[in-house]
């Protein structure tokens, strides 16, 4: 029976909790549950993916940039249903314009990771375009996780360790080079141009596998259009042959899929784990058979990439998993699936001050979101996401601006202005108010956005109820634009224009995904 002493909040998330549980086969979820599976396998921004398996568990990195704790790990038993394992990188430490003062890291940060399992032992490798290389080693996926900042930066790199116990990097753009590394990959030679991109310019995305006595480097003509390739020597060294491995955009806006990783099952079949740009949601992961033909391994089937197919045989069934996406901040940490913009300041934010919510507090002026630190970002799904939270302003001060934002470049938000010593709900896009409502009365109000990832726009709404919402302002046309180079993230935020201490109390954020057609 249920305990009718339970507090709201409790009760409303036991009954989301409820929800779920009897609809396994949820939105955001790949997997069919009758054996097949449907692109993208996660529909949401998780690029620049490398895959690897150590025994029975598969093993995903993706691109985070400038959202920390990011370098995301991720788990799964079937290379559909995905799990949140940890954050490879908490932060990145010594570096101010990660604490937003001077400058900022958008579109720069953390990208193009590299994972490898070897002698026990679990490598990241990635790159930042201002600070150089970074490694993360670790004895278990799960972490912890050492950052380590290295003293060569290799672009886009593929880590390999060979069976003579030689250790290269491939790394580059149109040229690719190769470097022999020591343990601590530290470069042991100089660096070698082992291939030149001859279709187009924008070769990139390198990862190295030894299969069958042949070196492989798997790469792509990235873009928009961008295509997979592969290249074969039986010298790392080279000279290598290129191959033209999957060149298909599955009907979707002339977007390729492209980059991503080779990975192979316990039951020796090969897949490939390639992302494709759907635009403002960002760039998401597809699942790919591959058929080795002449020694090639081509992906897809007949040349193009599949929408709908049969599961992997990993040897045994795995239930359908859901990813987190609503939280009632009633735990000591934030989930997985959120990321601050930046480092955050942990002195200004709080999941103990006030029970069961999150307080956003603020520490400095600044005069736009873009520059707000602590503003905490997850990922929207498609086909579409609901983003719903309820918010305290009762304790803003003068100038203060609180609320829930679709951030990109152009970013919208809705949020409470407290402007004259009144509250004023307003929308606004870069900045600039678009709608607005005086005299708001009531200290606590539900502030929502939607997000269509087939149309991209998104549409804010308010309510006082949680039951009647109204909307503000027009719709918000979203895009992805290289100046921020994530897909668009809801945000929760509160930040200063005119002096700081105020705060905003959040007692719950929860997302509902469309289910797919």
């Amino acid at each position: 029976m249920l305990n009718y002493k339970l507090g709201t909040k409790v009760f409303s998330a036991l009954i989301l909790s409820i929800l779920v549980f009897i609809n396994p086969v949820h939105a955001q979820q790949a997997d069919n549950g009758n054996g097949t599976y449907t692109n993208p396998i996660i529909w949401a921004d998780f690029p620049d993916n490398d895959v690897i398996r150590v025994g029975d568990t598969y093993y995903m990195v993706t691109t985070t940039m400038n959202y920390f704790p990011g370098v995301p790990v991720m788990e799964s038993k079937d290379l559909v249903n995905w799990k949140y394992l940890s954050d490879a990188v908490q932060r990145i430490p010594g570096y101010p314009a990660y604490n937003m003062q001077g400058a900022t890291r958008y579109a720069h940060g953390q990208w193009a990771s590299s994972i490898r399992y070897h002698n026990g032992q679990f490598y990241i490798l990635f790159v930042t375009l201002d600070e150089g290389g970074f490694l993360c080693t670790a004895k278990s996926a799960a972490g912890p996780w050492k950052l380590t900042k290295l003293p060569k930066a290799y672009y886009d790199a593929g880590l390999f360790f060979d069976d003579d116990n030689k250790i290269y990097i491939v790394h580059g753009y149109s040229k690719l080079n190769l470097t022999e590394v020591n343990p601590d990959l530290s470069p042991k030679s100089k660096d070698t141009i082992i291939f030149e991109g001859k279709q187009r310019g924008g070769l990139e995305g390198s990862h190295v596998y030894k299969i069958n006595g042949y070196y492989y480097l798997y790469c792509t003509y990235g873009g928009g259009d961008g295509y997979q390739v592969a290249m074969r020597s039986k010298n790392i060294y080279g000279p290598y042959e290129e191959k033209v491995v999957l060149k298909d955009d599955m009907g979707f806006r002339k977007k390729g899929v492209h980059q991503g990783a080779l990975v192979q099952t316990q039951t020796g079949e090969w897949w490939s784990v390639l992302f494709q740009d759907r635009d403002a949601i960002g760039r998401v992961p597809t699942l790919q058979p591959v058929t080795w033909v002449d020694g090639w391994p081509m992906v897809g089937v007949n040349g193009k990439a599949v929408t709908t197919y049969k599961k992997p045989n990993v040897g045994k069934s795995w239930p359908v998993t859901i990813l987190p996406k609503s939280d009632e901040f009633n735990q000591l940490k934030l989930g997985l699936q959120w990321a601050w913009n930046h480092n955050p300041n942990d002195s200004l934010w709080s999941l103990t001050e006030r029970k069961g919510y999150l307080r956003l507090k603020t520490g400095k002026i600044v005069d736009n979101l873009r520059l707000a630190r602590n503003t905490l970002t997850q990922r929207p799904f498609g086909p579409a996401s609901t983003g719903t939270a309820e918010f305290d302003v009762s304790h803003l001060q003068e100038g203060d601006v609180a609320g829930l934002a679709i951030f990109q470049d152009p970013y919208a938000y809705i949020a409470v202005q407290l402007k004259n010593g009144k509250k004023r709900l307003v929308m606004a896009v870069n900045g600039q108010e678009t709608a607005a409502i005086e005299n708001l009365a009531s200290n606590k109000i539900y502030l929502q956005a939607k997000v269509d990832a087939n149309t991209d726009n998104a549409t804010f709404f308010y309510s006082t109820d949680n039951i009647n919402f109204k909307q503000l302002g027009n719709e918000f046309a979203m895009k992805f634009n290289l100046s921020v180079f994530t897909g668009n993230k809801f945000c929760l935020f509160n930040y200063a224009t005119q002096k700081p201490g105020g705060y905003v109390d959040i007692n719950w954020f929860r997302m509902q995904v469309a289910k797919r057609k």
